[in-house]
């Protein structure tokens, strides 16, 4: 069956019907996409490996909360000031 020809049937049902299946859509739109947040959704733990990795600087110390500061600050000058 086409979409276009699913949606002449829709038509043809009651209203008690087209809530029903409207309902039964949104119930399956919401387990999918639960799923696809949940598979693609890396856990927190593995955030700051990935972040950690990203700051590692060969032979010297991982950046302090200010040096971390300081580079925010200097990406959204050179973001909205340049």
């Amino acid at each position: 069956m086409t979409l276009e020809e699913l949606e002449q049937q829709v038509h043809q049902l009651s209203v008690a019907e087209r809530l029903s299946l409207l309902n039964t859509i949104t119930r399956s739109l919401q387990t999918d996409l639960t799923q696809t947040q949940n598979s693609t959704q890396p856990n927190k733990r593995e955030l700051v490996e990935q972040l950690r990795g990203c700051l590692k600087r060969p032979g010297k110390p991982a950046p302090t909360d200010a040096e971390i500061d300081a580079m925010r600050e200097q990406r959204l000058v050179e973001k909205y000031l340049t």
